[in-house]
């Protein structure tokens, strides 16, 4: 297939060669909705989107906030409340709550997961009460419609706060790959909106923009009550070095997006962020991977009975290990189906795409 002007530009732009640009020109541009991406100087914030192919800006005035952003394909609910880093890890609590994982860009699959499991409604509001809500990552890439669920999450995250529960979004390997400029599995609709916006998607989530700032308050794990949450997994070595909860979550936060450090990553910033780290870690599913013993160090380390983690893909919410591992990552990114965790009185179900709960063994 040959270059055209528009992905000759971009694989120049990307450094990716021909296999994006092949895949960009599947796409017609004329049908591309996407955006808002919001970047606050001084006291104005600049909106830019693409409606049917064609770059929109819009100029606002932070004393207007708080306001919704409709000028783009999804409204954009902001406040004027900074995004402040998460700082809080460890949560107790009698309510209800849910966990998912790897979105991947498949929004009208979540939707229609998150409505007929109780936890918004079908104009996309929070319903759920106090209850607390865990999402272990993986909102980019693959799928089409990423802006889409990060917005919808940070509309979510305001309203579950404002009726006294809690969304929790954690860093997945995808959200740190972005940031950090390696786009390889972008679907070829966000590869033609680089190229509309003039930028890559990680130059349009910076640190300045509201979706990059709010994506770098996230933390990389939580705990509720006995279960530890993670996208990959936590690799046994964290326990042997007593590694607590709150050093793995500011080192790996302090080493986030290397472009923007002052000095190298550190030698546990390496670690945190390649193979065996929270984000990457598949040792939970591997033949050769962590032992029972291992296992139970980690769970007696960390205080924990469960470790429930994403990352590494599944027909369905399954546990392993006798129960002390569960797998959440219920493939959602194919587009075709996907399930939720519940744990209620700690008593832990499946809840399949059509709304029903199944036990888990």
């Amino acid at each position: 297939m040959p270059f055209n002007s528009r992905t000759s530009f971009l694989a120049s732009l990307l450094g990716l060669g021909f296999c994006i640009s092949a895949q960009a020109n599947n796409i017609d541009p004329e049908q591309i909705n996407d955006g808002p991406y919001i970047q606050a100087a001084d006291n104005n914030m600049q909106v830019r989107c693409v409606l049917q192919g064609n770059l929109v800006t819009q100029l606002y005035s932070k004393s207007d906030l708080p306001l919704t952003v409709s000028d783009c394909n999804y409204p954009a609910k902001l406040t004027s409340k900074p995004a402040l880093e998460q700082k809080v890890l460890e949560y107790t609590t009698t309510e209800k709550i849910v966990a998912v994982s790897d979105f991947h860009g498949q929004y009208d699959l979540m939707h229609r997961l998150l409505v007929n499991n109780g936890i918004i409604d079908t104009a996309s509001n929070w319903t759920f009460g106090k209850g607390h809500f865990v999402i272990t990552g993986d909102i980019f890439d693959r799928g089409d419609k990423v802006t889409e669920i990060l917005w919808f999450l940070h509309k979510l995250e305001q309203q579950a706060e404002e009726a006294g529960g809690k969304l929790h979004l954690l860093l997945g390997n995808h959200e740190v790959m972005v940031m950090n400029g390696d786009l390889r599995y972008l679907h070829p609709k966000y590869v033609e909106v680089q190229q509309i916006l003039g930028e890559t998607l990680d130059k349009l989530l910076t640190q300045k923009t509201i979706l990059g700032a709010w994506l770098r308050s996230k933390p990389v794990l939580v705990k509720i009550n006995n279960n530890l949450f993670a996208h990959g997994g936590f690799h046994p070595d964290l326990a042997r070095e007593k590694m607590s909860l709150e050093s793995i979550n500011r080192i790996f936060k302090e080493n986030l997006v290397k472009f923007e450090l002052n000095k190298p990553r550190s030698e546990w910033g390496n670690y945190l962020h390649r193979t065996n780290g929270p984000i990457w870690y598949r040792g939970y599913f591997k033949d050769n991977g962590a032992t029972s013993q291992e296992i139970d160090l980690l769970l007696k380390h960390f205080e924990v009975d469960h470790l429930i983690v994403g990352h590494t893909s599944q027909k369905q919410v399954l546990t392993k290990h006798q129960g002390r591992v569960i797998a959440i990552d219920s493939s959602i990114k194919r587009g075709a189906y996907g399930e939720l965790l519940i744990i209620e009185n700690n008593t832990k179900w499946r809840a399949t795409l059509n709304g029903e709960k199944i036990k888990l063994d």
